[in-house]
């Protein structure tokens, strides 16, 4: 089966051929990089020793994902993540209240984060 042509890497300048389009490897990892340079590192969001213990302990008073996606299916799975349902985006007095926690399973915690952030593909919500 005839396959199609590589077509030029979407970073301006850099001219790599690439399978199926978008951005060659080189200039995906030159983003990410960026990307997480401004992100600033985990514990400077928040993710602390306290918030490690209150995680922890909030699964153990949640031990199945909440999910929607679970709910909807009657789905029983493991929570391994605490997720803020609202994105808390720096605000502190969000990202501490309980109300706005909810157990999760990795991979139903990376779909819903994926879909508000942009990830794979998806626009960012606002």
């Amino acid at each position: 089966m005839p396959r199609k042509p590589k077509s030029p890497c979407n970073s301006p300048g850099c001219g790599a051929l690439v399978e199926g389009g978008g951005h060659c490897p080189a200039c995906r990892r030159k983003y990410q990089q960026r990307q997480d340079k401004e992100r600033g590192t985990a514990h400077q969001r928040g993710y602390t020793v306290r918030w490690r213990r209150a995680s922890k302990r909030f699964l153990r008073e949640h031990p199945l994902c909440e999910c929607d996606e679970c709910r909807r299916l009657n789905r029983i799975r493991a929570s391994t993540v605490v997720d803020h349902k609202i994105p808390h985006r720096g605000d502190y007095d969000l990202f501490w209240d309980e109300t706005n926690w909810q157990a999760m399973a990795k991979d139903c915690h990376d779909r819903k984060t994926a879909r508000e952030d942009g990830g794979f593909g998806n626009r960012t919500r606002a």
